[in-house]
């Protein structure tokens, strides 16, 4: 299984007046990580989207374990979970870069539509794209 790393520094506009990195801005992460994930599989995603193929979310969720601070460096590790020809499940690990603390873990489930947001099936429609990704998993 192919695991991106992802390095990141906790910017002060992420934290909120506890010092603590706002919830949200995990999500955000998470799609940092997924779109260097799939750059390092040897595309990108606005490859993918002047194919045809998009990748909307559908489904999110986050378990939190410690807040990340400001200036912490961390790293989203990012692979894939599950995937079939209609449906991609990436997982995410947070980490703190300095004593390797798992900070939060998650997960996002996106489907494979076309430029109509029509669901598609990409081991039919884009094999070598259903190749690339699958051979990642």
């Amino acid at each position: 299984m192919y695991i991106s790393e992802t390095k990141l520094k906790v910017r002060y506009v992420e934290t909120d007046r506890m010092g603590i990195v706002h919830h949200s801005n995990y999500y955000a992460w998470f799609e940092v990580g997924r779109g260097d994930f799939i750059t390092k599989s040897g595309m990108t995603y606005s490859d993918m989207e002047k194919q045809g193929v998009m990748m909307p979310l559908v489904e999110t969720y986050c378990k939190y374990y410690e807040g990340a601070k400001y200036e912490d460096d961390i790293i989203i590790q990012t692979s894939i979970g599950e995937m079939s020809p209609v449906k991609v499940i990436f997982n995410y690990n947070v980490i703190r870069e300095v004593d390797g603390k798992l900070m939060a873990k998650g997960k996002t489930t996106q489907t494979f539509v076309n430029n109509q947001f029509k669901i598609v099936n990409l081991k039919k429609i884009h094999s070598e794209l259903w190749e690339k990704l699958q051979n990642l998993k």
